[in-house]
């Protein structure tokens, strides 16, 4: 039987499982053979699927028998038996050998290449027992040097992306032997932060103490503190590897660093200095490719939701834009759009500032205000590159704005984002700048207005028990009381404080008639709030009580991020 058809079968045990959806699944075994990857990596590293069940159906699809990681003795793990390096190549465990036979942990039985190499690098006919990926992912890590993953944090590649392809003069000083404790040390808090899913790592000097923090899940926490004594190590350390000037310690400086992890995979930073009191704070932000190609099913719409997003999409021209707080995933919607967008047939051009994501078929240009290039300006230059889709970072400015409407006023899709808190308010803040309101209301056809919210640890988290009055009070529906049941997080090994991952939370306006009415009735943002729930569309607050209701994530955290 041949790859394809079990992938096919493996799809079927999934929709019947009632795991997938049948149009998920469809679009998975599509997406998977776009990225010539197996359907169980593509499930897994897409989250569309939760680990055990997963694994579960494989094993019975592909005849293979399934193992439960936790009941392992690490202790008695054998070693020395296959290469560290094979073993992060092809994300495997060794688990015992037997006469000439090796029983191999794997979480994709369609990895034949693995099952190959491990066999001619061991001398050994291999057997595979199926686990569940993320168990095997911990197993590996601990199997591998006590969590480092295997990997010399003296010795791991950095790169940095320079245009004449050469490093700075400052780079050679910055790897002396005397640095290499720091190199070290920079290294390790990288590492650590791409393991822990963060997005950005936080390098704070004050007067007494020196801290680093990550923010994973929207949420910063401590990870280290490091000596006072190295504040000025570290920043420079940290320059060198972004291309900034180390000499320059009074004013802010943009870098990008490329941290290579293996032979093929490599991760992108975006850095930022910031001059303090008591030195240079630089924050890093974490750019992951991947993200943009997670598809709408995985970012948390509503079905009503997506199907709004997806036919404004479909629209030869008008404007779609995306609102919220910075951090608030309004780049990851942006791109998930803009991949649905992605053809032969159609010509994309973006204008951002900075690039945070390459995606292959997409002209993307970095916006320079300093050199003369700012929105405006990249934006007059696309209408003169025969253009069907242009994407605009942020709309900041009147001249910006009026001419993104110009743009989608004459055959043309625009896509952009503003900072404003809710759709109703992205109207108002656009006429406030002053954008005529009969161009706004015959221009824009779609606001998402986002949030992130955690989700809950599926592992841990335990039943919620609400008084009725407080569930009303905040703002469940007298007739939907009782039909759910709410959660709580907890904590375990899994995750962090009782959370794992985050979900979107979405307002998702269309401009009707009745909306483009009070817009050019000049109507302010309470009436049009009103107006868009009157005409049925969920706002931000229903929206992640609706989540909460699904047992997503908690009450707790939806009051953390909505305001009722």
């Amino acid at each position: 039987m041949n790859e394809m058809v079990m992938l096919s079968g493996l799809a079927r045990q999934l929709v019947d499982a009632q795991l997938l959806a049948e149009a998920a699944a469809q679009q998975a075994v599509v997406k998977a053979k776009q990225a010539k990857v197996p359907l169980v990596t593509y499930l897994v590293q897409q989250r569309l699927v939760q680990s055990r069940p997963l694994a579960e159906l494989a094993a019975q699809e592909f005849g293979v028998p399934f193992l439960d990681l936790a009941a392992i003795d690490k202790e008695q793990l054998p070693k020395d038996i296959v290469n560290e390096k094979l073993m992060q190549q092809h994300h495997f465990l060794p688990l015992s050998k037997r006469g000439n036979k090796l029983f191999i942990a794997l979480s994709d039985p369609t990895n034949q290449q693995a099952i190959n190499d491990v066999s001619f690098g061991s001398k050994l006919a291999v057997e595979v027992v199926l686990v569940e990926d993320d168990k095997l992912h911990q197993a590996i890590e601990k199997y591998l040097d006590g969590g480092t993953g295997g990997l010399d944090l003296g010795d791991i590649d950095l790169d940095v992306d320079l245009e004449s392809g050469e490093r700075p003069q400052e780079a050679v000083a910055g790897t002396d032997a005397d640095d290499a404790p720091v190199v070290k040390f920079v290294n390790k808090m990288l590492l650590d932060a791409i393991k822990k899913g963060s997005s950005d790592l936080h390098f704070e000097p004050y007067e007494k103490m020196y801290r680093v923090r990550f923010r994973t899940d929207g949420v910063l926490h401590e990870a280290a503190r490091p000596p006072v004594q190295l504040v000025s190590r570290i920043s420079a350390r940290l320059k060198v590897m972004s291309n900034m000037d180390i000499s320059e310690r009074r004013k802010p400086q943009d870098g990008r660093v490329k941290l290579k992890v293996s032979k093929t995979k490599s991760i992108d930073f975006r850095v930022n200095t910031l001059p303090t009191l008591w030195g240079e704070k630089i924050v890093m932000r974490i750019l992951d490719s991947s993200s943009a190609q997670m598809g709408i099913d995985a970012l948390g719409y509503e079905d009503v939701q997506k199907e709004l997003y997806l036919q404004a999409l479909k629209q030869p021209q008008g404007m779609i834009l995306v609102t919220g707080p910075t951090g608030s995933g309004k780049t990851v919607s942006l791109y998930t759009g803009l991949n649905i967008l992605n053809t032969e047939d159609i010509n994309i051009s973006t204008a951002e500032d900075p690039v945070e994501i390459n995606l292959e078929g997409i002209n993307q240009v970095n916006v320079n205000p300093r050199q003369g290039l700012d929105f405006s300006q990249a934006l007059r230059a696309f209408l003169r590159q025969d253009p069907d889709v242009i994407m605009v970072g942020e709309i900041r400015d009147l001249e910006t704005a009026e001419i993104a409407i110009k743009a989608a006023q004459t055959g043309h899709m625009v896509m952009s984002t503003l900072h404003t808190n809710s759709a109703a308010e992205t109207l108002t803040r656009l006429r406030n700048m002053g954008v005529p309101a009969f161009n706004l209301a015959t221009s824009v056809n779609l606001i998402i207005a986002q949030r992130l919210a955690r989700k809950l640890c599926n592992k841990c988290k335990k039943v919620y028990e609400v008084p009725r009055e407080a569930l009303l009070a905040e703002g469940f529906k007298e007739e939907e009381i009782g039909s759910f049941t709410l959660y709580q997080p907890v904590g375990c090994e899994d995750c962090n404080a009782g959370y794992r991952g985050r979900v979107g939370i979405y307002e998702v306006v269309k401009i009707t008639p009745a909306l483009q009415q009070m817009i050019m009735e000049e109507g302010n943002s309470i009436e049009i709030a009103a107006r868009m729930r009157k005409e049925g569309f969920n706002d931000l607050r229903r929206s992640g009580l609706v989540k909460a209701m699904q047992g997503i994530t908690s009450l707790e955290e939806i009051n953390r991020v909505t305001k009722d």
